[in-house]
C-alpha cells in the first residue's frame, strides 16, 4: 500500500544523454543530473549537481533505470538517494520522447523504487522507509511524485 498523496515531488534537471552505444547488456546511456528541486509536505530542498541516471535500453525496448544522487534539505542536511526502475511504452510514444516532444505520462509506464540514507536529523525518517515514484520525462528534466510504501 502507498501513501494517499506524494510525500514530496522531485524535479531533476538533466544534461543531454551520453550514448555509449550497444554493449553486451543493451544500449547503454548515462544522463548526468545538473540540479533540481525537492518540494512537498514531508521534505523540501534541492538536488545537488553530480548525480546521474545510468540506463540500459533492453532488447524489448524497456529502459532499465538506475539513478544515484544527493538531496540537500532546506536545513542543509544531505540525503543519498538510490533509485531503480523501469520505463516502457508503445514504440511511437518512446520515439516521440526520444525526439524531445512533450508526451502525456499516462501513455507510458515510468516507476522507480527508492531508498534513502542520511545523517540529517530532519530527514532521519527517510532511513526507515521505501518509496515508489511515478515519473514523467521531459526533454531535459524528470519529474517524480514520491509515495511512501506503508
Amino acid at each position: 500500500m502507498l501513501s494517499d498523496h506524494p510525500i514530496f515531488h522531485i524535479k531533476a534537471e538533466l544534461a543531454d544523454i551520453l550514448a555509449f552505444g550497444q554493449s553486451p547488456y543493451g544500449e547503454r546511456r548515462v544522463i548526468n543530473i545538473l540540479g533540481g528541486t525537492v518540494s512537498g509536505p514531508r521534505l523540501n530542498g534541492r538536488l545537488l549537481n553530480g548525480g546521474a541516471d545510468w540506463q540500459i535500453i533492453r532488447a524489448d525496448g524497456a529502459t532499465d533505470v538506475q539513478a544515484r544522487y544527493t538531496i540537500e534539505t532546506d536545513k542543509g542536511g544531505l540525503v543519498l538517494v538510490s533509485s531503480e526502475g523501469l520505463r516502457h511504452g508503445p514504440a511511437e510514444v518512446l520515439a516521440a520522447m526520444a525526439r524531445g516532444e512533450a508526451v502525456d505520462p499516462s501513455l507510458y509506464y515510468f516507476r522507480t523504487v527508492m531508498r534513502f540514507e542520511t545523517a540529517a536529523p530532519e530527514a532521519d525518517w527517510l532511513n526507515r522507509i521505501l518509496a515508489i515514484a511515478k515519473g514523467r520525462r521531459d526533454r531535459n528534466a524528470v519529474h517524480l511524485d514520491v509515495y511512501e510504501v506503508l
